[in-house]
């Protein structure tokens, strides 16, 4: 049994990663050339926190309750782009100081050299 839901799980995620919208976005900010976007696609988070407003109030208005599922969904997704900001500013501060520490490495290298 545990390992029907292990594989379902695996699957799940294999799914959401290669499909879905938001997941698509933040493995191309993740990638060395999208770091650059991380700290701007934080702004994505608002229209999601919006959207999940207004399902709580559709719901408190009388909907159903399957909104739930839509609101937190929009609250998930709004969490990871909160977190991206911070995370890309960190991988790229990351990257340029292993690039500068290599480049002062090289220039050392080749100074010794002649």
């Amino acid at each position: 049994m545990f390992r029907i839901i292990w594989v379902i799980s695996i699957h799940l995620r294999n799914f959401m990663r290669r499909y879905m919208p938001t997941n698509i976005l933040l493995d191309a900010i993740r990638a060395r050339r999208g770091l650059k976007w991380g700290v701007p696609a934080m702004l994505l988070a608002i229209p999601y926190l919006f959207a999940a407003s207004i399902c709580t109030a559709l719901i408190d208005g009388g909907a159903s309750r399957w909104l739930y599922v839509v609101a937190l969904v929009c609250i998930w997704n709004a969490l990871k782009f909160f977190v991206i900001g911070p995370v890309s500013a960190v991988l790229i501060m990351r990257i340029k100081h292993a690039e500068r520490r290599a480049m002062g490495h090289t220039v050392n290298s080749t100074a010794a050299a002649s």
